[in-house]
């Protein structure tokens, strides 16, 4: 929405300079996007007077001109034809920014001649085209600033244009008055009144209107219009036309232009018909489909069905609400002039305007919504602007159909105001604001303006004191305490865990992704997903069909592109959920880490290995303990097929309670995915994690041992197929509350032991809790841990 100061001013009388308008309009959710302000490029040139020339020795086309400046005489080389002794011109000194010529002007000589500035021309300033010669002013003192003349004799050349950014519920704001009862309710300025006129019919209208059925429900609510006979259309006077050009419309004829002037001033959309081409009379319908039109802009127009249309006796003349024929369009050559105001339905507009593809004044405003009341009043203003524009005589209005009624009241509540914003603003206030924006008050009820269609309830009403009194006043609080004491966690535990979980993986060296929660069926399907139960019904992309069963595929998926560019060695994590179902309730939380390529970039130490399954290992058992996981868990076998079969392990607390798995990714799933390896993974579940039995805030009493530990080295000789981690478990379960820590140490297969045979080699460390220990005592707790690894592994100490 554009508009000038001088045409705002035409509706509120204020003081306040252009920021201040521009500052309030912002703060009242008015949001202006621009100002373009011709006097700030202007402000420098001043006004001077030629006192003396005489031709330039070496040019036949240049004068040497004295001009008369606040400065005192000033030299200047002009090339205009019109440049004389005692012409008033506009001068830019050395120094000045001649937007036209995109130039700061600077002291130069013209063949030889030294010049002191600059005599501009319109088109030099940016005010018109003209350029034939320099401006030739009626009137100015000498060393007065050019834009102060211009305020007091041609103020429309400096009358600075204001844009503003409309909300869709605000309709209001797409007419200048209505943003003028903005301003003047925040106390910026006096309401002008509003113009006033009756037009008495003179004679009959020959042209009559009618609204068929079809478009009476959801279609037109009235249609008002009326015959002026005998005008003389040519074009509109200056003020109308320098109003339109600076909002950056074309000026076409002063019947065209009254009814943009009033679309723009009073959010009044209006047509006129050339009442001669019109054949008959004028009815309001839907179209069947299949009809044409063509339009003012000359763009030929296909109906579909139900569209709502104007047409007389020979067809459809104009699109109702949204654009009138070519057909039927006013010329300079008319005579005779038929004026519509009518108030559409607006869905109705919007349907028929997206369908047709229009952008059009008329329709963005009545799409919007428009005063209804207001119809019959702007009929007759828009008559005598006519009439006092292009003389003619105006017949008696026809109507079709009925002014819809929107009155309606909503309850003040003065103590809402302080509940729902926040704001002590007195009642006395609160009612002068609401007065000031036309509501009417009586008692408690509030009668709501039929200019404001937003306004739809008693919260709505706190909203417009509120935006009036300005929410920068609005001081923040902070929300009082539902109870004393320490507070209750914002965060759930599973919220509490994952962010836990982001910032350990990280830690660890790991780069966090963020993939699509939808894959491929191919790629569900090689980590057990692929269903019709997580197949989606509309994806956006055959890529992206199924609901992801697991996080290791996107994490794949990234690698591949990664190591496509270059990037082989890589680490990637991802929290987030993946899918075991169609339903909300068939989804987990699940940790991803991946490991590709080898563990760093080569060096003289030869450090660089391939990543192993126990760096996966390592990295799962970090992120598991910071999310408090018990120490002592199970590493068991026969993990998901996508793993190696051989070298991956469940982190579990029992058979059946997985905390999550490691190891190294099967070669085929490689292979699928396109990632060159060896490449390890792991994938936890933090909703299995059991939570902690006491819920306190603070941490429990560190205990330090003061005792003395003792370690103890165990050699047992066992099948080449016992695992080590069954040796350790079983020696750790000798005595629970004694033995801290069993560390496997050693390892030796063949040899004097025999085929298929293997000697592990552990050390045990025990820590006194009560007392030093005794030789006895440490003698008891080694026979326990043998005859319990003897009993679990069926080995033997190794003598």
């Amino acid at each position: 929405m554009k508009f000038t100061l001088s045409w705002l001013k035409d509706h509120l009388e204020t003081e306040a300079s252009l920021d201040e308008i521009a500052e309030v309009l912002t703060d009242l959710g008015l949001e202006v996007e621009d100002i373009s302000n011709p006097a700030a490029r202007l402000d420098q040139f001043t006004i001077g007077k030629v006192i003396k020339t005489e031709k330039h020795p070496d040019a036949d086309k240049l004068r040497v001109c004295q001009v008369e400046t606040a400065d005192g005489p000033t030299q200047i080389i002009c090339g205009a034809p019109n440049a004389r002794e005692g012409i008033t011109v506009v001068v830019a000194k050395p120094g000045v920014y001649v937007p036209g010529i995109d130039t700061t002007i600077g002291v130069g000589k013209i063949r030889g001649i030294e010049s002191h500035g600059m005599m501009c021309s319109e088109r030099e300033m940016e005010l018109s085209e003209e350029h034939d010669g320099i401006i030739e002013l009626p009137s100015g003192e000498v060393g007065q600033r050019f834009t102060d003349w211009l305020a007091e004799n041609d103020p429309a050349k400096v009358d600075p244009v204001i844009e503003i950014a409309i909300t869709p519920n605000r309709p209001d704001a797409l007419g200048v008055r209505g943003i003028a009862l903005d301003l003047a309710a925040r106390g910026l300025g006096t309401m002008k009144p509003a113009p006033k006129a009756h037009v008495e019919g003179a004679f009959p209208c020959p042209i009559t209107v009618t609204i068929e059925e079809d478009a009476q429900q959801n279609g037109c609510e009235v249609f008002a219009g009326r015959l002026i006979r005998g005008v003389t259309n040519g074009p509109s006077p200056q003020w109308l036309q320098d109003r339109l050009r600076a909002i950056g419309l074309r000026p076409i004829s002063a019947l065209v232009d009254v009814t943009n002037f009033f679309t723009f001033d009073r959010n009044r959309p209006l047509h006129v018909f050339d009442a001669d081409k019109v054949q008959g009379n004028l009815r309001v319908h839907r179209t069947k489909g299949g009809e044409t039109l063509t339009g003012l802009d000359e763009k030929e127009y296909t109906f579909g069905p139900g569209m709502v249309v104007i047409s007389d006796d020979a067809g459809i003349e104009s699109i109702g609400g949204i654009m009138g024929g070519l057909a039927t369009g006013c010329i300079d050559e008319t005579v005779n002039v038929f004026l519509e105001a009518a108030v559409w339905d607006h869905v109705q507009i919007a349907t028929t305007g997206r369908a047709l593809r229009i952008n059009s004044d008329a329709r963005y405003r009545n799409e919007r919504g428009i005063d209804p009341a207001f119809n019959m009043e702007a009929i007759d203003l828009a008559t005598q602007m006519i009439l006092d524009l292009c003389g003619g005589e105006a017949s008696s209005t026809v109507i079709a159909g009925k002014v819809p009624d929107v009155s309606r009241a909503y309850r003040l509540d003065p103590e809402r105001v302080q509940s729902l914003v926040g704001m002590d603003i007195p009642e006395a206030e609160q009612r002068r604001t609401l007065t000031a924006l036309g509501f009417k008050l009586e008692g408690d009820m509030a009668q709501v303006p039929s200019w404001r269609p937003d306004i739809l309830g008693e919260a709505d009403l706190v909203e417009e004191v509120a935006r009036i009194a300005s929410l920068t006043k609005l001081v923040g609080k902070p929300l009082p305490r539902m109870k004393t004491g320490v507070p209750q966690p914002i965060l759930s535990p599973m919220q509490k865990r994952e962010q836990i979980a982001r910032r350990t993986t990280a830690g660890r060296g790991y780069n966090e992704c963020v993939t699509y929660s939808f894959i491929d069926h191919a790629s569900a399907t090689l980590f057990g997903g692929g269903h019709d139960a997580t197949m989606l019904a509309n994806p956006i992309s055959s890529d992206l069909s199924h609901m992801r069963p697991d996080l290791l595929p996107g994490l794949l998926q990234a690698a591949a592109r990664n190591q496509a560019r270059g990037h082989m060695d890589l680490a990637l994590f991802e929290v987030g959920h993946a899918f075991h179902g169609g339903e909300p309730e068939e989804q987990h939380l699940q940790v991803s880490g991946l490991l590709v390529g080898r563990t760093g970039p080569k060096d003289v130490h030869g450090a660089m290995r391939p990543v192993d399954v126990f760096d996966a290992k390592a990295d799962a058992e970090a992120v598991l303990a910071a999310l408090g996981a018990p120490d002592k868990v199970q590493i068991l076998r026969d993990g998901p097929d996508w793993f190696h079969p051989g070298r991956h392990g469940r982190i579990c607390l029992g058979p059946k309670k997985v905390l999550g798995i490691f190891g190294e990714l099967h070669p085929r799933v490689l292979e699928a995915m396109d990632v060159k390896g060896p490449a390890v993974a792991f994938t936890l579940f933090p909703a299995e994690l059991p939570l902690p039995r006491k819920k306190t805030t603070g941490r429990g009493a560190l205990a330090i041992r003061d005792l003395q530990a003792v370690e103890r080295d165990f050699a047992f000789v066992v099948d080449a197929d016992v695992e080590a981690l069954t040796l350790v478990n079983a020696a750790a379960g000798a005595d629970k509350a004694m033995i801290e820590d069993v560390r496997v140490f050693d390892e030796f297969i063949g040899g004097s032991l025999g085929e298929g045979r293997k000697s592990l080699a552990v050390t045990v460390r025990l820590q006194p809790v009560e007392a030093t220990l005794k030789e006895a005592e440490i003698e008891a707790v080694s026979k326990a841990i043998v005859e319990k690894v003897e009993k679990a592994t069926g080995g033997k100490l190794r003598g």
